[in-house]
């Protein structure tokens, strides 16, 4: 087990941690030299974060020894540095994410890189990199190679370079390489275009919201909290009736569904990690109370085959909604109603732009969209400015016929 002492400035503050793993005694009886790793915690951590963080580079550090990495970084490959930052990667990344790691470092990164070892990683390794992804065809949702020919999107190869960058940033932490040869500044990359927010306009709000009195119940519900809520797909699929308050109106959001290959439906806390409670209006409290009763019929209808847990989207027997099925589902209203394709998630910046445009305070749409900083939000603003000016050419040109 490996031994931690902390060292303290003047002031009784610890600056950083020596953590040693010993190795036994040599053929001689004698012992032999132990592991030493030096670990100094971020500035501003409170000294029970500090240890506690000190205490898992310890058991890390245990593990390197144990594979005989400690001590011979010159020699460690990045295949076999891989699991070692995934191991460390598990309990920060979400468990999509992360999964996304494991997948793009088994499929792309070490096929490419694998075999380079961490110290002899240069500029040029990882613009070669960067070349081959490049070269990659788009593909499918089944895996096989889209027809058309595409090649993979600019934010593709900046995600899949973002995961080497973020392991090679982990080495240079450990100390296992002095500078990250992926660092943005090293290399020429493709040029990222600004991506666009695609939103319904107001009249296209509006007109969804007609179409819907002709759809199931469910479907209903379901499309009419994302417009008025802004919640993400993955949160409404994770909502239950006893998150909702029906006599002030408060719905809970404090958990998003997702579902990884081969498992079930799980979830997790939302993205930014918090929940958050939003008041909803009439129509949607009147929705989500007709739904409950639906939802109980069927209870009593199936007996033993209900399989709920009062999640408000469900499958036939009442267990939570696939995570995808609103996407599958809002494109089908999209093609019945011929109104313009937009992803499911559209209608969240659609929620965005309309509080904003109707003049709700920037902190309180912030606020009911869940963002963890006034940067992400603040990307609606030109589209309610846009608008705006819009509105403006529309006014001038009804007054012009109506003067000429």
């Amino acid at each position: 087990m490996a031994s931690i002492n902390a060292r303290r400035n003047k002031s009784g503050q610890i600056t950083s941690f020596t953590i040693r793993v010993y190795r036994g005694y040599d053929s001689s009886g004698k012992r032999l030299k132990p592991y030493t790793l030096t670990y100094t915690p971020e500035p501003g951590w409170s000294e029970k974060k500090a240890i506690r963080e000190a205490n898992k580079r310890a058991v890390q550090f245990e593990q390197e020894c144990e594979n005989g990495f400690a001590g011979n970084a010159t020699g460690l490959k990045i295949a076999d540095f891989a699991p070692v930052y995934l191991a460390a990667m598990q309990d920060k990344l979400s468990p999509v994410v992360y999964h996304s790691y494991v997948r793009t470092l088994d499929t792309v990164i070490i096929p490419a890189l694998g075999h380079i070892k961490l110290a002899d990683l240069k500029p040029v390794h990882v613009q070669q990199f960067v070349k081959q992804l490049a070269a990659m065809p788009k593909m499918k949702r089944n895996g096989e190679a889209d027809p058309s020919g595409e090649k993979i999107s600019v934010a593709t190869i900046r995600r899949k370079l973002a995961v080497l960058q973020s392991m090679l940033t982990f080495a240079t932490k450990l100390g296992y390489i002095g500078v990250n040869p992926a660092d943005a500044k090293r290399l020429t990359l493709p040029k990222m275009p600004r991506p666009e927010i695609e939103i319904f306009t107001k009249q296209q709000a509006a007109y969804i919201l007609q179409c819907l009195r002709n759809e199931p119940l469910q479907f209903q519900t379901m499309i009419q909290l994302a417009i008025y809520t802004g919640a993400r797909e993955g949160e409404l699929v994770a909502l239950k009736f006893s998150d909702i308050n029906f006599a002030t109106r408060k719905l809970v959001i404090n958990r998003s569904a997702y579902k990884l290959k081969g498992e079930p439906v799980k979830t997790k806390a939302p993205k930014s990690n918090k929940a958050r409670t939003v008041t909803l209006n009439k129509s949607c409290i009147d929705l989500l109370a007709e739904l409950s009763q639906e939802h109980l019929l069927e209870k009593l209808r199936l007996g033993d085959a209900w399989n709920g847990d009062e999640w408000v989207f469900t499958q036939w027997d009442g267990s939570i909604m696939h995570p995808q099925t609103p996407s599958r589902q809002f494109d089908k209203f999209l093609k019945r109603n011929n109104i313009p394709h937009r992803k499911f998630h559209s209608l969240r910046h659609t929620s965005a732009t309309l509080l904003l445009y109707n003049g709700t305070d920037l902190k309180t749409v912030q606020e009911r969209l869940g963002h963890a900083d006034f940067t992400t939000t603040n990307r609606y603003l030109h589209l309610v400015e846009q608008a705006d000016a819009e509105a403006v050419d529309s006014l001038e040109e009804l007054l012009q016929e109506k003067h000429a």
